[in-house]
């Protein structure tokens, strides 16, 4: 026997829902909430770990650098850059003092434009999870992002 979480008595005690939580209360107490049904839960398979790759676009870290000189060797003013990829020239100037990160749209329009090289693919292997019925828990990211720290 266990104590009521309600009055604190010290009864066996049934499941109840009071005011949306799940307590475990005596039969007095349950006047306060509906009493629920317990089903057993199947353990589940261990889930079976896998390798993962994940391969994300990122953008070269000297991007200003890169803009500033393609433009100037193209004789190109800032103006002149930013209508030939239809966007204004205050975000070109950005780009280039490195106060605005470009896009990944931007940053292909740009590398068609001046022929350079901004994104790059960056690949990253990392165990993962592999579960039968694509379900993931709260507890499986936590564990999951305990192994990456």
């Amino acid at each position: 026997m266990t104590n009521c979480e309600i009055c604190g008595e010290e009864r066996d005690l049934v499941k109840a829902i009071v005011e949306g939580s799940l307590l475990d209360i005596c039969n007095n107490c349950l006047k306060f909430g509906n009493a629920v049904v317990v089903k057993e839960i199947k353990k589940k398979e261990k889930p079976v770990k896998k390798i993962v790759n994940e391969v994300i676009n990122i953008i070269t870290p000297d991007y200003p650098r890169l803009i500033k000189e393609a433009r100037e060797k193209l004789n190109l003013r800032q103006q002149e850059l930013a209508s030939k990829i239809n966007e204004k020239e205050s975000i070109i100037h950005k780009l280039e003092t490195g106060g605005l990160q470009p896009t990944i749209l931007i940053a292909r329009k740009l590398e068609r434009t001046l022929n350079i090289t901004l994104v790059e693919l960056y690949q990253e292997s990392h165990e993962g999870l592999n579960f039968k019925d694509d379900v993931i828990t709260i507890g499986d990211l936590v564990k999951q992002r305990n192994r990456n720290f």
